[in-house]
């Protein structure tokens, strides 16, 4: 799927387009830009995914470099460029500075017929980080996490059994509830 997105990304270039693809903030973004090749291009970012990436970069995650978008100089030639960001800044004003643009999202969203169509996007990348129940618990075993904080989907349900299975755990409000963007910031938060 990475392969598929980067012959996107190239194909814009020579199109003369700038490449925006769309990606949850938290997450799925950096997965994103870890798993791409930077020798394509240079990576910008809106201001949500930025500040997630500094939060993985503190913690010693490796990721592509990449550039807030609204530090870019004025002349920068967009054409080459990755822009990624939340769902939210689709339709924004922020996404006019980029020109001639072709836009992607990447979700397990896209794997809906009819999905890209409603959103207005030209791909649709299917990557979802859903997982079953036991695979869930795999993970989480996984990691030796010694607490664990469950933010949406049945995050009470989980909390709960792994609570009653001796881990601390609790289900946490947040502003992010899914990828369909309807709760991340907006683009002028950025």
């Amino acid at each position: 799927m990475f392969e598929e997105i980067e012959t996107w990304w190239r194909s814009n270039q020579q199109d003369g387009k700038a490449s925006v693809i769309f990606a949850y903030a938290m997450g799925k973004a950096q997965r994103l830009i870890a798993s791409l090749s930077p020798e394509i291009g240079p990576i910008f970012t809106h201001g949500a995914v930025e500040k997630i990436n500094a939060v993985y970069r503190a913690e010693g995650v490796p990721l592509s470099e990449t550039e807030l978008a609204t530090n870019a100089p004025r002349k920068t030639d967009w054409s080459q460029a990755l822009i990624v960001a939340p769902p939210s800044a689709m339709g924004s004003p922020w996404l006019k500075r980029f020109g001639r643009q072709s836009t992607a999202m990447v979700s397990g969203w896209m794997r809906v017929r009819g999905i890209r169509r409603r959103r207005s996007i030209d791909r649709g990348f299917v990557l979802s980080d859903h997982a079953d129940w036991p695979g869930l618990l795999r993970a989480i075993a996984a990691s030796g996490a010694q607490q664990v904080l469950a933010t949406h989907g049945y995050a009470a349900v989980v909390s709960r059994y792994l609570r009653e299975q001796g881990l601390a755990a609790d289900a946490i409000e947040t502003r992010f509830l899914g990828e369909d963007g309807s709760s991340e910031p907006s683009a002028e938060e950025e």
